[in-house]
């Protein structure tokens, strides 16, 4: 059993704390007031919006040394919702690990709306979480709560596959936010 720290609350957030404890696993959940609550899991999800990602790794980059961080933000410009706020060559996820260098860091959700974890499944195929990083013990660590919690999970790679996990990322949110798909679907995968 894992123990897995969301920072975060909203409908993400929500949706992996459910999916965690489905497995049987153990989950604490973090809001922003919760800035002097230390993180304790061996997990940690950052839940959050991009934009909030350096202010949680200055407050909690020594918590978070040692610890599997899992990413599952998308980088998107919300002002003109036209292109990724990363470098080209690059993804959201490579700039936390180089920010954590102590800490193995995977991309994983990012392709997954909300409602998808909590139903498990996107249309008639199975959710299926796609997981990205250079730590096998870390990505079988979360695998393992994944399917624990009913759903799909497959191995996407290195991290530096996280790019085009952030661009699949991109176009389904802005398929969405153009009524073009549903926030309750979304891209399914079969294997």
């Amino acid at each position: 059993m894992a123990h897995i720290s969301i920072i975060g609350t909203g409908n993400m957030g929500s949706a992996i704390a459910g999916l965690v404890t489905k497995g049987g696993n153990t989950v604490e959940v973090f809001s922003s007031s919760d800035a002097g609550k230390p993180v304790t899991g061996d997990i940690v999800v950052l839940a959050v919006p991009h934009g909030a990602v350096p202010t949680i790794l200055a407050e909690r980059a020594d918590q978070l040394a040692g610890k599997v961080v899992v990413d599952i933000t998308n980088p998107l410009n919300f002002e003109t919702f036209d292109s990724l706020n990363v470098a080209a060559d690059s993804s959201a996820a490579a700039d936390i690990a180089r920010a954590l260098p102590q800490s193995r860091v995977l991309k994983a959700f990012n392709t997954n709306f909300a409602a998808t974890l909590v139903s498990g499944a996107v249309g008639s195929l199975p959710t299926t979480v796609l997981i990205a990083g250079d730590d096998a013990d870390a990505k079988a660590l979360l695998a393992g709560v994944i399917t624990t919690g009913g759903l799909r999970a497959v191995d996407a790679g290195a991290l530096s596959r996280a790019r085009e996990l952030e661009a699949i990322g991109f176009l389904q949110l802005t398929l969405a936010a153009g009524e073009k798909i549903a926030w309750t679907g979304g891209f399914g995968v079969v294997a």
